[in-house]
């Protein structure tokens, strides 16, 4: 166990030697243009569009025709989740797409919070923004900026929006009071992609801050993970003073030594295990959407059923990664079919499955640490949220490095990768505290 501590210790060594720049520097406020063709030189059509989710007869035929062809492939004995998604497994969710979920419904429920669309850079920006029913009196609601990754979307938070929206109607103190902004990253869902190579998490946090002050917010908080805390994060280089961030025995002596708590070793260890293994085994998709993300794209994008399985295996492994164990990949433990299906049918409508691949390419096709925000610090109050299940645990040390006016670290009780998602009212009483201690600083 020594000997993996080490290990621990030089990686977290190695993170900081690579961002270790302690100047407040900040990232350029610039201008791009991603749509099709040359930039017009008339101005930008800067007005916000009320949007409304719709489907078709015909589209509902379609995909029922597609997935009535779906061939399946009889898994390996014993595989359960090791080889990826069972397909025996892969029949009954097939089988209840194809029978019982209302895609219909599901579209009216899409609509019940208002959607939006407005063009920044050349795209159409759709995003859902979401103001408090009801509010204490002499009070104006919180800001809240909150941004999904791959392969989520705007959906993962719509159980967490009441409860940062409406508290007190759901058993919380109204303290804090949100108004959330949920946007779709573009090329996700009903987000315009990109015509031009090149459009990353820096490009994508101007835009998205473009939207925020064209909402008339100046200041305001942000939260996201997987991407959206990528993002999040370049926001708050950008514009640091608008934001607030929200992101055995003897062993366990000599890891205090380290500056680890007895909570970081349990979740590092074994660290061949808990980070080599892990990294390898779940890494696989960022490698090809890094390098050619439209070869598997394609095929995505003509199968809903492979696009189902594609996705949903993600669900099961990066939300408890000893789910692979199990014939089902535990996926109806922690999220019910009809909301993964609705989060799958929201690529499926769109064809965005290829779009959203190309922000790997274009973010990490170049290398690691090649981009100027990479090395640099976030100099505003921030926040972290250390769910158990995570693909990769960051202990406190680490965090701070890239984060150092870091005023809340959490140790979450349960949970993982899709945090919004899975564990709503746990990630709504961080983001609460976490407001606490900001409006102290």
């Amino acid at each position: 166990m020594w000997l993996e501590l080490i290990l621990a210790s030089v990686l977290g060594f190695v993170i900081y030697w690579f961002v270790s720049r302690d100047k407040e520097e900040t990232l350029p406020l610039e201008d791009g243009w991603w749509g099709p063709g040359s930039k017009p030189s008339a101005k930008e059509d800067e007005s916000i569009r009320p949007f409304k989710v719709e489907t078709s007869d015909e589209e509902i035929k379609d995909l029922h025709q597609r997935i009535d062809r779906f061939r399946a492939s009889p898994p390996l004995e014993g595989s359960r989740f090791h080889y990826g998604f069972n397909s025996s497994y892969l029949k009954k969710v097939v089988s209840f797409w194809r029978n019982e979920f209302d895609w219909r419904k599901q579209v009216e429920i899409l609509n019940q919070y208002p959607h939006f669309k407005t063009k920044i850079e050349g795209l159409d920006i759709h995003f859902i923004h979401v103001k408090p029913p009801q509010l204490p009196s002499g009070r104006t609601p919180k800001p809240l900026l909150m941004v999904h990754g791959w392969p989520g979307s705007f959906y993962e938070f719509y159980k967490i929006i009441p409860l940062l929206t409406d508290p007190k109607t759901h058993g919380l103190s109204d303290e804090h009071v949100f108004e959330v902004i949920c946007p779709s990253i573009p090329g996700y869902g009903f987000s315009e992609a990109s015509s031009k190579k090149g459009l990353n998490s820096v490009a994508t946090a101007r835009i998205f801050y473009k939207l925020m002050s064209r909402l008339g917010f100046q200041k305001f908080y942000i939260q996201g993970g997987d991407w959206g805390s990528l993002i999040c994060t370049n926001i708050a280089q950008m514009v640091p003073k608008n934001i607030y961030s929200l992101t055995p025995l003897l062993g366990q002596r000599f890891g205090r030594f380290l500056g680890y708590t007895e909570k970081d070793l349990e979740l590092l260890y074994p660290f061949k295990e808990k980070v080599f293994y892990n990294i390898m085994r779940e890494s696989g998709y960022l490698h090809i959407q890094a390098t050619k993300p439209d070869t598997v794209g394609c095929a995505l994008n003509d199968s809903p059923v492979g696009l189902a399985a594609y996705i949903l295996e993600k669900f099961s492994t990066w939300t408890k990664s000893e789910y692979r164990e199990l014939e089902d990949g535990g996926l109806e433990r922690k999220f019910s079919l009809e909301d993964l299906l609705t989060n799958i049918m929201i690529y499926w409508t769109t064809g965005t499955i290829v779009s959203s691949q190309r922000f790997y390419k274009e973010n990490l096709g170049q290398g690691v640490m090649v981009h100027r925000h990479e090395g640099m610090k976030v100099f505003v109050p921030t926040g972290y949220s250390a769910f158990p299940s995570e693909i990769l645990h960051a202990p406190e040390k680490w965090v701070k490095v890239k984060y150092p006016k870091l005023i809340s670290y959490s140790y979450m009780e349960r949970g993982g990768h899709f945090a919004a998602f899975e564990e709503p009212k746990l990630l709504a009483q961080d983001i609460r505290k976490f407001v606490s201690l900001a409006e102290l600083q």
